[in-house]
């Protein structure tokens, strides 16, 4: 091999032609490794319009914690107003005005698209601006587009001067308008004389269709024929056969469309040319717009972004010792597949005392992917997005988040892979300050297998060393290594702190849990075991390590990790038998809350069923005292009143209260309230030793028991023993005789039924009556009185039927008296 052509080392330069290239910066270069193009593409799918779009792509960090603050405060707002409008906010019809404006702003005439295009996005501006503006619940978001200046006088104008597609409208000229009528003109002018020609020369055409050449319209004449037809050949078919001829009779007319055409062109250029002054007039305003349009498209793309990652607002703090606490910290970049259904999170908790964090375990671990997720933590929180963790993720601003990750090797700049990581480490502490309290926020520095690609001895040396000198400049440095002496620094100095990604000796395999307080074991050997490596090699391996005391080492973790496990075991066991208390407290509440609302409805389904009867028995006591009113009752009628007073009595009696009112008995002439009726009355006299009294209430006269009223006042009598209720109803002398009393309960309306519905309701009424039975069924044709009166002669139990008083209906009502 020719030294030309040696692989690189630190022992073997190569020499090159090509000039070193200059590295890039190397926060640059750590968001490059970071993969944070790729976070900004995917942010940028969210953008609604191109300039949005190319915002989120470039994806700027906030130059200050309240920068960063306030865009999350925005991320908020619009993450509940783009949930509040029907569809999301919609920035249709906003378009970059970003070309039109320097154009304009030059002297230039910008085209009848890009000006309406200006008109639509002052549109879109203006709705935007009515939907977010509210001060008390958007205040960042509210003052942002209070700045707009939707400017209705310029899209009034330009929507009134362009059409759709951008055309000038007639309107926006008159003398546009005059020239386009005359153009109007012209060609209909001339497309008449065209089809005149077409009928005069048909015999001598090919095709009877009017073809256009250089913008001007022809004839397709036979060869031998062109003679015959005057005019000016434009041109010929590819076989000679066909001529294409502009008539001589509209040639005149094309010049004069040409001529008309330059100066419709012209007409239209004038109104494009004012439109883009005015334009140009207000491009202060324009370009302000333009801005906050697209701060608004940059913020609600970060918005929809944190619902398609499932994210959490941070808390960033101020304090560059602030403690680190990302639970459940979920790489945003990595989705699930078939070959990693699920993505395995990592929960990062950094006191404010600690300063170094080293990730220890075997390869294929995951102890990476947790450097970029952290890394990634850090920069989106400052960029103003939310973080894809579960509860609420804290940390501080860090300004400075600097990495060495991946193999820094390259054969044009002569470096190996551990002259590499020297390189970019030695930039890294370049670009920490040299006091942390000089810095404006929090650093965070990773590093990825730290001290690797020498000799395992000078290498772990140099990590050591490293660290601690990071220790003292970054308030973070999170390391991951193979080194086991990395994993004692933690007994010797309270700044570090051990880490590691599990491995299942079961499978193994990682399991990608990343564990805090236990180092790590690279589990090399069960690797090689599981890869099918010699047991007799594995076996000479195992004996070799027990002097170096490496064996005692990894059962000492290995133990450490039983425990833990364990420990983890019964915190979840714990956790479970909360959660099912829990369930069962909230059940034991649901359930008293459903008693309560049923027992309270059900004491208002009594109270109501209470005040129907009482205003039902209420209606039928009036309806008896209308009766007995009315003059015409005998002894028979006055009996059956009585009666039913008292059942109604008894019905509809309220329940006394039980307040001790003594000392009060009603005398002769003391007005007093009736209980039953719930009306006053005059005590007319007493009797049975006081425990009857005899009342007026109204027209009637009335005996009532001591119990059945009480005083206006409210005050209750206490009889010696509650006499049954007694309820006599005198009638004034001079009533006649006449039917007995109807009420609801005595009376069935058939009308509308046929014969046999009408029959079964009356037989139902009459099994339950104790008096006459009133059957209302009209008049009409009769049919239904007559088969009713057929039906009721044959019914044993039925005493006789007549027609009821004219008053109760008359012929169309019939009452029945059963035996």
């Amino acid at each position: 091999m020719s030294p030309d052509t040696r692989p690189a080392g630190p022992e073997s330069p190569v020499l090159v032609d090509s000039l070193p290239v200059d590295p890039p910066p190397i926060d640059q270069e750590t968001r490059s490794l970071l993969e944070w193009d790729q976070l900004a593409a995917d942010l940028a799918v969210h953008g609604s319009t191109a300039a949005g779009r190319a915002r989120c792509a470039e994806l700027p960090l906030a130059d200050s914690l309240a920068q960063s603050q306030a865009r999350l405060a925005e991320t908020t707002e619009l993450i509940g107003l783009d949930g509040l409008i029907e569809g999301g906010l919609s920035f249709q019809g906003v378009a970059d005005l970003g070309a039109t404006l320097r154009h304009c702003c030059k002297g230039g005439v910008a085209g009848g698209e890009a000006l309406l295009a200006v008109a639509t996005t002052l549109a879109a501006a203006r709705r935007l601006r009515r939907q977010i503006a509210d001060h008390e619940l958007r205040p960042l978001t509210s003052s942002l587009v209070a700045e707009l200046r939707t400017l209705p006088e310029l899209e009034q104008r330009l929507h009134f001067c362009l059409e759709e597609g951008g055309r000038v409208a007639d309107r926006a000229s008159a003398p546009l308008a005059e020239l386009r009528r005359q153009l109007l003109a012209v060609r209909s002018e001339r497309r008449e004389r065209l089809q005149d020609l077409l009928r005069r020369f048909a015999p001598l055409l090919q095709d009877t269709v009017i073809a256009e050449r250089n913008g001007r319209p022809v004839l397709a004449v036979k060869a031998g024929a062109a003679s015959q037809v005057s005019g000016l050949v434009h041109d010929s078919s590819a076989s000679g056969s066909t001529v294409f001829i502009e008539p001589q009779a509209v040639i005149a007319l094309g010049n004069r469309l040409r001529e008309l055409e330059g100066r419709e062109r012209e007409a239209e250029r004038e109104v494009l040319a004012a439109l883009s002054a005015l334009v140009a007039a207000e491009a202060g305003s324009l370009e302000t717009l333009q801005r906050v349009l697209v701060a608004l498209d940059f913020g609600l793309a970060r918005a929809r972004y944190a619902l398609a990652l499932g994210a959490v607002r941070p808390e960033l703090s101020g304090d560059p010792s602030a403690p680190f606490l990302l639970e459940n910290l979920r790489h945003p970049l990595l989705r699930p597949s078939p070959q990693r259904p699920q993505v395995v999170p990592v929960t990062v908790k950094v006191g404010s005392e600690l300063r170094v964090v080293a990730i220890t375990g075997p390869n294929t671990g995951g102890k990476t992917v947790t450097l970029k997720s952290v890394g990634l933590a850090a920069l989106m929180a400052r960029a103003g997005l939310f973080l894809p963790c579960g509860g609420t993720p804290r940390l501080p601003w860090c300004d400075q988040v600097l990495a060495d990750i991946g193999d820094e090797q390259s054969l044009q700049q002569n470096l190996s892979t551990f002259s590499g990581h020297v390189r970019r480490i030695a930039r890294i502490l370049t670009a920490l300050p040299e006091h942390p309290s000089e810095a404006a926020g929090a650093s965070l520095v990773l590093l990825d297998e730290v001290g690797a690609g020498t000799d395992p001895t000078e290498g772990a040396a140099l990590a050591i060393a490293l660290l601690q000198h990071l220790a003292e400049r970054a308030r973070l440095t999170i390391a991951t290594t193979h080194f086991g002496e990395l994993k004692a620094l933690k007994y010797d100095d309270a700044r570090f702190e051990n880490a590691s990604v599990a491995f299942d000796e079961e499978t193994l395999s990682p399991t990608y849990h990343l564990q805090w307080g236990i180092p790590g074991r690279s589990n090399a050997l069960a690797i090689a075991s599981r890869l099918g490596l010699a047991p007799g090699v594995l076996e000479r391996a195992q004996e070799l390590l027990a002097p170096r005391g490496e064996g005692e080492l990894n059962q000492v973790i290995q133990g450490l990790e039983a425990q833990r496990r364990r420990q983890q075991e019964a915190a979840e066991d714990a956790v479970a038998l909360l959660a099912s208390t829990e369930l069962l407290h909230e059940e034991l509440l649901q359930r008293w809350e459903q008693q309560k609302e049923q027992s309270a409805e059900l004491q208002e389904q009594r109270r109501r069923q209470l005040e129907t009867s009482i205003r039902e028995g209420q209606q039928e006591v009036r309806r008896i005292i209308r009766r007995l009113r009315q003059g015409q009752a005998d002894g028979e009628t006055t009996r059956l009143a009585g009666e039913r007073l008292k059942r109604l009595e008894r019905d509809h009696r309220p329940v006394p209260e039980r307040r001790q009112h003594r000392g009060w008995m009603p005398v002769v002439g003391e007005r007093i309230r009736v209980l039953s009726l719930g009306k006053s009355a005059e005590v007319l006299e007493l009797a049975a030793g006081g425990r009857e009294l005899t009342v007026r209430c109204g027209p009637m006269r009335l005996t009532l028991p001591l119990e059945a009223v009480e005083s206006l006042s409210g005050q209750k009598p206490q009889p010696p023993e509650p006499p049954a209720p007694k309820v006599q109803v005198r009638i004034p002398a001079g009533l006649g005789a006449g039917p007995s009393v109807r009420t609801e309960r005595n009376t069935v309306d058939v009308r509308g039924l046929r014969v046999h519905e009408a029959e079964a309701a009356v037989e139902e009424q009459l099994r339950v009556a104790n008096g006459p039975v009133w059957v209302i069924h009209g008049i009409g044709t009769g049919r239904l009185k007559r088969g009713l009166r057929e039906w009721l002669a044959g019914v044993a139990y039925v005493e006789r039927v007549a027609d009821a008083e004219k008053g109760d209906g008359g012929p169309g009502c019939s009452v029945v008296w059963v035996k």
